[in-house]
């Protein structure tokens, strides 16, 4: 059985991350944070890539008491599972989340890793897993954070590579999509789904608009993935 998927993602009106340097600085307003937080709320784990985790001093927690009595209220644990994917094993054993000790943190990693790599994450993660040879198999990794993890409901935060890579394995059931008012351009700023591209329009994920919402000169919308065999947690 797999987890709810959602992601949650703030894009420029041409649909970027971060501009053509790939270097994150957040642009979206104070709604679309207090967005992240609330969204926090609703999840058992928060998943992020190495790539942010790496590059951004992030914690992925629930935030401050405000959220977690509302996770508490919604009938989740007080802190979030924290899960990092880092196929080739590379995160820096240094990064910020590592100096948070307030939930597990699990590393997601391919066969790709080297067992030098993996020393390193063993020694500061709670658990470092391995799926798949050359590449991260997303629905066995989901299938194992559902079954030992006990994972219902995930919240990804990106970036582009693995949501492209989640929505690639038709494992994304809904998107959340703050559209701020900028333009970036370019073909090497990293978009909303990142990685290989679908060669035909009949392999593209299809989405069904659930709900739009305008603050100030932002569209928060959600997008509901179509496809059969999955529906969100009771």
């Amino acid at each position: 059985m797999l987890p709810f998927v959602f992601i949650n993602v703030a894009t420029t009106a041409d649909g970027k991350l971060a501009p053509a340097n790939r270097h994150f600085v957040p642009f979206g307003s104070a709604r679309d944070k207090q967005l992240l937080l609330e969204l926090r709320t609703r999840a058992d784990a928060v998943m992020a890539g190495a790539r942010t985790v790496d590059l951004s001093a992030v914690s992925m927690g629930p935030g401050g008491p405000r959220y977690r009595r509302m996770r508490l209220k919604n009938g989740l644990a007080e802190h979030n599972l924290r899960v990092v994917v880092s196929g080739s094993g590379t995160l820096n054993p240094k990064a910020i989340i590592f100096q948070h000790r307030f939930s597990p943190i699990i590393v997601l990693a391919s066969g790709r890793a080297s067992e030098r790599n993996l020393r390193r994450l063993r020694s500061v993660a709670d658990e470092v897993a391995i799926f798949g040879e050359k590449e991260l198999d997303f629905r066995v990794a989901l299938e194992w954070l559902r079954a030992k993890w006990k994972v219902q409901r995930l919240l990804c935060e990106g970036g582009g590579e693995v949501n492209g890579a989640l929505f690639r394995a038709s494992l994304v059931d809904e998107v959340h999509q703050t559209i701020c008012p900028l333009i970036f351009g370019g073909r090497n700023a990293p978009t909303l789904a990142d990685g290989e591209s679908v060669r035909t329009l009949a392999e593209a994920t299809r989405l069904q608009l659930k709900s739009l919402k305008r603050h100030g000169d932002e569209l928060f919308v959600v997008w509901r993935t179509v496809k059969l065999g999955k529906r969100e947690p009771s």
